[in-house]
């Protein structure tokens, strides 16, 4: 057997900034299908553990290059976490004060990990749902004098996903074949962004996205009510779901090019039970630890692959990782204390034993 061993990366790194990006696609090789070959892009190697590390340092970057964002200046954004948190980070890297609006429903763990990082978190009832978190947050911007980071709706998101995510995509996979490329939506900045590169340079890549059954916003075909690039009201297919991180309630302008742009083939509802599940397996049988949404993405594509030709090649995209769902339904039936399986494996050696319970 082959001895690892590591060379350094052949550079060092100005800021923890400069490590956004350049996330690896590995093999999955023990739950796939015989027939299919099926990579996952593992965006938990960003340094602040998801793909949305990317579009908050786009969102900042771009706002002071175009002198939106002033040097000191709060910045105020809503998420359900992963973009907080991914702020967050930025923001305590470039020295800017950052607010955070989350609707209480969300894991407690992703308050805490943006509180760690220097930001505060403006708590939203669960009952107001997304939007009652996004107008909080441009009330506050606009009461406030602070930059609105307005991940759902600014070309910042997408572009950073043209020209990181998609790009190393095509050279992950140059000379290779990929024939399907599966995603979720949130904001829908990683489908726009790809997708405007993938329906370029790789056309024969079919493009799937997945979004919750029970809040099949996009496939409902109803159409989301605007103000401008601002969603005016929650969307009326939607309802409370457990895939954190995908579909607020309401389709972002983001996700619009996309639906407008035809930047998929087919979406695919999966059950939040079907993401929880196929996360633990993704854990427990592949090594690879991912969150709820990475889950349900690749749900989505084993159900590609159902019908998927012998020899094809699929990309998942597998967001985040899964620590920011210990308070979640992800975590229910992982025992704190031993389990009885545990209890006789220590019992059949005589040292250390814990105190019966």
């Amino acid at each position: 057997m082959t001895i690892r061993t590591t060379d350094g990366r052949g550079r060092l790194f100005a800021s923890v900034l400069d490590t956004v990006g350049d996330t690896p696609c590995i093999r999955i090789n023990r739950i796939a299908p015989k027939h299919v070959t099926v990579y996952v892009k593992a965006e938990a190697f960003n340094p602040a553990a998801s793909v949305k590390d990317r579009l908050a340092l786009n969102i900042i970057e771009a706002a002071e290059r175009d002198g939106r964002l002033k040097p000191g200046q709060t910045v105020v954004e809503a998420t359900s976490g992963n973009t907080g948190i991914g702020l967050a980070m930025v923001c305590a890297a470039k020295g800017y004060p950052l607010v955070v609006t989350m609707a209480d429903s969300f894991s407690i763990e992703r308050r805490r990990l943006m509180r760690f990082l220097g930001a505060k978190v403006v708590l939203t009832p669960r009952a107001e749902k997304a939007m009652g978190m996004y107008n909080k947050a441009k009330e506050l911007a606009e009461q406030n004098g602070w930059f609105l980071a307005r991940q759902f709706e600014t070309k910042d998101n997408a572009d950073i996903h043209e020209n990181t995510t998609a790009r190393e995509i095509l050279g992950d996979f140059e000379g290779e074949r990929l024939d399907y490329f599966v995603t979720g939506y949130g904001t829908g900045g990683t489908l726009a962004g790809v997708g405007r590169v993938l329906r370029k340079e790789r056309p024969g890549t079919k493009i799937i996205c997945s979004e919750p059954a029970n809040a099949a916003l996009v496939s409902s075909g109803t159409p989301q009510e605007r103000v401008g690039e601002d969603a005016a009201k929650g969307h009326p297919a939607w309802q409370p779901h457990s895939i954190q991180g995908w579909t607020p309630d309401f389709i972002p302008y983001v996700l619009q090019e996309a639906i407008d742009g035809g930047y998929y083939d087919q979406m695919i509802p999966i059950p939040g039970p079907d993401g929880i599940a196929w996360s633990k397996r993704l854990a427990a049988e592949e090594g690879i630890f991912c969150g709820i949404s990475a889950g349900a993405t690749f749900a989505c594509a084993m159900k590609v692959a159902e019908t998927a030709p012998e020899g094809s090649v699929m990309l998942v995209m597998l967001p985040d990782t899964g620590e920011r769902y210990l308070s979640s339904p992800l975590f229910e039936g992982i025992p704190e204390d031993m389990t009885e399986e545990e209890r006789a494996i220590s019992l059949s050696t005589p040292t250390a034993q814990m105190a019966a319970e």
